[in-house]
């Protein structure tokens, strides 16, 4: 007994310690006792608007767990990602290993590591030794509408209704299988979920995320005696079989016939990555960039298509530029960047529904910090409110809850700069910038264009458009549409 009562009796202590050193930070009661709060709101599909509550209501710094504060202050999330910032990735991280024995890019907790890895694959990201980057989101656009064309054009005696979610990340996972493998793992030509991939993914996703709370339980999944359970190479569907055959493409290109590629994966190689690390990367990229490249079509999709006043505006813009002869087919990049409405559509979908919407949970550095008015002391996790920051009153204007444009369009050059540096935060900042940034506004820049020069699309449901369900990305399903061809 006297065993049993001093374990309850450090318990308290514990938990008491916890709850005092930052009990001058307010939030939810009972979320600065345990992990409850974080976990709850995760398996509810809410998190990130749970989180917006809590800083609209207890200020823009707040308690959601016993040792994690969140912000919704874009100067605090700059100063923390900053590339001389001393603060580090916490042990949210931990969860974000796709195979469980080894670090990716993006789990990698170790500063100087990453630092290292990330200089090593910056330069296959860009056009520069990536020559065919364009050339290949074209070449996946036109897969795309062939597809609707072959199968998905709806007449006065035809009706062919197509799942636009489905298709999007179908058009994301072969850009980005193209792009880091060499070749497209073949979505849009067999028109179905290859490896069950997005099946398995929205079922998996979603446990790393809520695992990812609680990081001492991530890190007992991967641990050799449980590892058994995680997805593994030689599965034939799913997350498994992805990783086995990024292993077995990138081991091809590792042989000693093979030679160097113009493509991502040639360019990690030619930079020095291992055949061990190249697996990985090739392997996070189509994880991490599909996801959350299709999300961002298909709200700004959603969003054009449930705004009559957008639609007309923007299908007129591409129109009017193509008459003028300013748009090439197919458009291009530069182009694309030129188009001030299409570019204001995209910057306020990805603003209303940021595509990677978990806390990202940082660490506050030996000697602690102050983060409005209160000193954090070292060790405290500080994430985002991703939901929060992007829907500020203060950066976006009283209707900063609405889908507006053309507030991108009425901007001086001093508002709009602070707008657009906000929303840059959605790939997040400095030494944790998102690498596929150029590869995702390509992709933005491009697909609508091609889409509204050529279709007409009306939503089927519109009393219910999508499910839209969060687990730290966006899941989103049954977005079905009627297409029609444009009589031009």
């Amino acid at each position: 007994m006297g065993l049993v009562s001093a374990a309850i009796l450090a318990y308290l202590v514990s938990t008491l310690w916890q709850w005092y050193r930052l009990s001058h930070v307010p939030g939810p009661f009972w979320a600065a006792f345990s992990k409850f709060w974080m976990v709850k709101e995760s398996l509810k599909g809410r998190q990130p608007a749970a989180i917006k509550e809590v800083t609209d209501k207890y200020g823009s710094l707040a308690r959601i767990g016993p040792n994690e504060l969140v912000t919704d202050d874009p100067e605090v999330l700059r100063r923390m990602m900053a590339v001389r910032s001393v603060y580090t990735r916490g042990p949210w991280y931990d969860a974000m290993r796709f195979d469980p024995t080894k670090d990716n890019l993006f789990s990698m907790r170790d500063e100087v590591a990453h630092t290292k890895l990330r200089a090593k694959m910056a330069a296959g990201y860009s056009g520069k030794e990536n020559e065919s980057m364009e050339g290949t989101i074209d070449a996946v656009i036109a897969r795309l509408v062939n597809l609707i064309e072959t199968k998905y054009i709806s007449t006065p005696n035809d009706y062919r209704p197509m799942d636009f979610a489905q298709k999007a990340q179908y058009f994301t996972l072969d850009i980005i299988s193209y792009l880091a493998f060499g070749q497209a793992f073949g979505y849009l030509e067999e028109d179905d979920d290859v490896f069950d991939y997005i099946k398995i993914t929205n079922t998996f996703i979603p446990i790393m995320m809520i695992i990812s709370n609680v990081p001492s339980l991530a890190r007992l999944l991967q641990s050799r005696f449980l590892r058994g359970l995680m997805p593994k190479e030689s599965d034939r569907l799913g997350f498994g079989a992805f990783i086995g055959v990024a292993k077995k493409v990138v081991a091809e290109r590792f042989g000693p016939s093979a030679k160097s590629q113009p493509d991502m994966l040639g360019s990690f190689i030619r930079h020095g990555l291992t055949q061990e690390e190249a697996s990985g990367e090739a392997l996070l990229q189509v994880i991490a960039g599909s996801d959350t490249s299709a999300s961002t079509i298909r709200f700004v999709m959603l969003f054009i298509l449930t705004n009559p006043t957008v639609y007309k505006r923007l299908q007129s813009e591409i129109d009017n530029l193509i008459a003028s002869g300013k748009i090439s087919s197919p458009v291009k990049d530069s182009e694309g960047r030129q188009i001030p409405y299409l570019q204001a559509c995209i910057k306020e979908g990805l603003r209303l529904w940021p595509p990677a919407s978990g806390a990202f949970f940082k660490e506050v550095p030996v000697g602690g910090d102050v983060i409005d008015g209160k000193f954090i002391p070292a060790g405290t996790q500080i994430g985002s409110s991703p939901i929060g920051i992007h829907r500020s009153k203060k950066i976006f204007g009283a209707d900063a809850e609405l889908f507006r444009p053309e507030r991108w369009l009425e901007a001086d050059a001093e508002h709009f700069a602070q707008m657009n540096s906000t929303v840059d935060l959605v790939f997040h900042y400095g030494k944790y910038q998102c690498l596929g940034k150029s590869v995702a506004l390509m992709e933005f820049n491009k697909i609508f264009v091609e889409l509204f020069r050529r279709f007409d699309f009306t939503i089927v449901n519109p009393e219910k458009p999508v499910k839209i369900q969060n687990a730290g990305i966006w899941i989103i399903e049954d977005f079905w549409i009627r297409i029609c061809r444009r009589d031009l």
